[in-house]
Formats: C-alpha cells, structure tokens, sequence
C-alpha cells in the first residue's frame, strides 16, 4: 500500500490516523475508474453470533462504502453445515462481479476452518490466506493480496520511517494470520527474525533484545516495560476486553510508552491500519481481475 511519511509529535504509531489518510487515497483512486467500468465488490461471509465478529464486519462495509466500494455480507446461522458455507464460497468464486472474498474468523467450532479457507479462489483471496498465496509470499512472488494484518503493519513502519533493515524483529505468536506472515514480511525487509511461543523459554530475555517487538499473542497487557529494549519499536496487534470492559493491547501500553521510541496503542493502532488494508487488497484484487488499473 501507498503511504507517504507522516509526522506527529510524540512516539505513537497513530494507525487511525494513517488509515483515515490512506482511505482517502483509495477514495481519490476509486473516482478514477473510467466510466462504465464494474464496481469493486468485497464480499464478507459472516457465520453465527459472534458479537466482536459483527462488529468488524460492519466497520468492513462501512468503510468500503464511504470509500466508494460495493461490499456484502453473506451471513449464516451459527449451526450452519460445513457443505452450506462451502457452497456458497464455490458461488462467490464463478461471480465475475464479486472481486475479494473474504471468510470472518473465528468460524463456529463445528465447522472446518482450513478447509472453508481454502475454498476461497486464490485469486479473490482478498485475506492473503489460501495456501497457494501463503506459498507464493514464503517464496518471494508477491500476490496481489498480502495477509491485511501484517501488511497494515508494514505500510505503519514505511510511513513512519522505520526501516526494519538489519534490526532484530521480534514476533510474539505463531499465527498463520499474524505471527507467522509477518515474520516473512519484516525477513524480506532484511530483519533478522525471532519467534516466540508459549513454549518459549525465559520470553523476556529475548523481548528485550527487539529492535522490533510484534506482540501477537492475544494475552493482555503481556509486555511490560521491563520486557523491552530502550528505543525499540512496539507494534501491538491484541485486542483483548478485560472483566471491567476496557480494550487494552497485548502490551502495557502506559509502562512502555516512554521507554520505547514507537508505539502502536490498542486500540487506535494496528486495527484501522488492518480495515485500510483490506480495501488496498480489494482495490488490487479488482485490477489483476479487470486489467483496470487506477
């Protein structure tokens, strides 16, 4: 994605407010479209009751609207069977008008999450999430649509000026969505990369050693100051709701903020740079699938 450096007072990584920049951008490229060109369509497949899963989905649409994008979503009862959900995915994929697919996760425990994931056409994996697109990423031939997370972070780095070349990345969780995609990420950005697990041994002691630190573990507030390096850059991908109903990070946001030299707060941080980038992934998806290039 397309981002010019930012400049703020202070050392957070303001994700809103870059979002908001860059779907400005994406707007002024929409306009562009030669008249009587389709429309890119995102469509979200939406399965059960999942309050938090209802919540993304709507800010999905209503961004893309306010963009000037078509969006859907496709939703389903929780106890939807695992060949309903399939079928509708294998109808999305012969929609020439539909152009990004997307599966919202966590899926109801009885149904098969890979195999949904996979019925997604890799060429409307707007997610970056089938295994061919996985595949093509580890080997270096960039898909259209990189995981939106990862990337959302990448494009936070670039516009802040951050450089992840020669510093030691550091990537708490092992996810396919987060951990593991941007490990490759900051890796072909020349970072040397660590990961680490809940089987990890003595976790601070190798936390303190990141230029970089991506906490991506879903465990709240996990990262304290003493666990970083002065200087060091925090991206904090969790979102986690405590029993007092407050949204904190995976990192201790309060105690980190004026020893590192960059962080990202959660919430207002990697979460509308993720909701950005799967517009970007859209908007890439539609002109590999059209020719159309805006």
């Amino acid at each position: 994605m397309a981002a010019s450096s930012v400049h703020t007072t202070g050392n957070i990584l303001d994700g809103k407010m870059l979002a908001a920049k860059l779907q400005t951008q994406l707007a002024e490229r929409l306009a562009k479209l030669p008249a009587g060109s389709p429309c890119p369509k995102l469509v979200v497949v939406l399965v059960g009751d999942n309050p938090a899963s209802h919540v993304y989905v709507n800010k999905k649409a209503k961004t893309a609207q306010k963009i000037g994008m078509a969006s859907e979503i496709l939703t389903f009862p929780a106890d939807a069977s695992q060949e309903t959900v399939e079928s509708a995915l294998l109808k999305l994929n012969q929609d020439a008008s539909v152009h990004g697919i997307l599966v919202q996760l966590p899926l109801p425990k009885h149904l098969d999450s890979k195999r949904i994931l996979n019925r997604v056409h890799p060429e409307k994996d707007v997610d970056g999430l089938h295994p061919f697109n996985l595949g093509r990423m580890m080997s270096g031939d960039w898909p259209p649509a990189l995981p939106c997370t990862p990337a959302g972070m990448m494009t936070m780095l670039k516009a802040y000026d951050i450089d992840p070349a020669g510093k030691h990345a550091v990537v708490i969780g092992r996810s396919n969505i987060v951990g593991k995609p941007i490990g490759m990420l900051l890796l072909a950005a020349n970072a040397t990369v660590t990961y680490c697990h809940s089987q990890t041994p003595d976790l601070a002691a190798i936390s303190e050693q990141a230029d970089i630190l991506v906490a991506a573990v879903g465990v709240p507030e996990l990262v304290k100051a003493e666990h970083i390096k002065p200087g060091a850059v925090i991206l904090d991908v969790g979102t986690n709701r405590l029993a007092d109903g407050r949204l904190v990070g995976d990192v201790d946001f309060q105690s980190c903020l004026s020893k590192a030299a960059y962080i990202s707060p959660s919430p207002g941080g990697v979460g509308p740079m993720t909701i950005a980038t799967l517009m970007e992934n859209t908007l890439s998806l539609y002109q590999a699938q059209t020719g159309i290039i805006v």
